[in-house]
């Protein structure tokens, strides 16, 4: 048996940048500066004694052929690894797996990627882990979305991560002192919306609307260098205050970001005394991303409803990692 645990992903600044239509057409390309968060995926996989299939997540699926699996992700991560028949597959979540705003099912994607390629005895770097998974979401699915996730997840860290017209890919952790890790942590917060949706059509209006957008989409890149800055610096309010211009653009790219009831916990939020609150991922559900002290989060706890969670926001350093090997191989 092996397990992979691969970490969920909060984006500061510079979403949307890492669409293809965006990258692809801006001189300089896309740019995202994003944390990898210590909240998980775990994917388990496991021989079987024959040659059957079972996979198991919110739903169940057993099969003696893999073009029978109905699970998109594991088809391909299995096809991409030549894992194809014998196993037995697991996939459990710290949070929601879908429609969070967290990049969770790229998370799924580098997690597989990782789990079935050392358990084929051909282990994956992260960076391969990354651009495998970009290939099959984006080239072999058809997904409308976006590499920040793919990055994000396999390398884990504080990172830029910028997105070049030619498709290429480049990594910049942030320098952050250990004292602006841990206020990071004990600044910024998660608050859940309580609601869930699908990226795609969001992301697919997105893409239509890009050159359209072009101006506000070139803002938000500059963001991404702005927020690293202060985050370097240990400027965390100005990141607040820059987490808030980033929604007030992102809000109004395209129908379906937000809605009446997102605009109002948003309000809500602010009231509380944030600094500032970004709905993270394409929108219409998911988690805000939140700057406040330690009273805004007891005002919050205290008026906000038993749906909308408050999670803190935890530093994963690893990225995708195999965190048990009983060192039993397929084939």
């Amino acid at each position: 048996m092996l397990i992979s645990r691969t970490p969920v992903r909060a984006s500061f600044c510079g979403g949307g940048t890492d669409l293809a239509a965006f990258y692809e057409n801006h001189s300089d390309g896309g740019a995202v500066t994003s944390l990898a968060m210590a909240r998980y995926l775990y994917v388990t996989v496991n021989p079987r004694f024959d040659n059957s299939i079972r996979i198991s997540y919110s739903s169940m699926e057993f099969v003696n052929d893999i073009d029978e699996i109905q699970h998109e992700l594991v088809r391909e991560a299995m096809k991409s690894t030549g894992v194809t028949h014998g196993i037995e597959i697991t996939t459990i979540a710290d949070i929601p797996s879908r429609g969070t705003g967290l990049g969770s099912s790229s998370a799924v994607t580098i997690g597989l990627l990782n789990a079935l390629s050392s358990l084929a005895g051909n282990p994956m770097s992260s960076e391969e882990l990354a651009r495998e998974a970009c290939r099959i979401e984006i080239d072999v699915l058809g997904q409308p979305i976006g590499k920040q996730d793919q990055y994000a997840a396999a390398i884990g860290g504080v990172n830029t991560i910028g997105f070049l017209p030619d498709g290429s890919v480049s990594i910049d952790p942030l320098i952050l002192s250990d004292n602006t890790k841990q206020r990071i942590e004990n600044e910024f917060s998660l608050v859940y919306t309580g609601l869930t949706r699908s990226a795609n059509s969001v992301l697919s209006k997105q893409k239509e609307m890009t050159v359209d957008r072009m101006g506000e989409l070139s803002t938000l890149r500059l963001q991404a260098f702005q927020v690293r800055s202060a985050l370097e610096g240990g400027r965390l309010e100005e990141v607040g205050r820059l987490l808030e211009e980033s929604w007030q653009i992102k809000r109004m790219l395209v129908d379906g970001i937000t809605g009446e009831l997102l605009d109002n916990l948003h309000d809500q939020l602010i009231d509380a005394g944030a600094t500032g609150a970004k709905l993270l991922g394409a929108g219409g559900g998911g988690f805000f991303l939140v700057h406040g002290d330690d009273e805004m989060k007891k005002r919050l706890e205290k008026s906000l409803s038993s749906k909308h969670k408050i999670l803190p926001l935890l530093i994963d350093s690893q990225g995708s990692t195999i965190i048990h090997d009983d060192g039993k191989r397929w084939g």
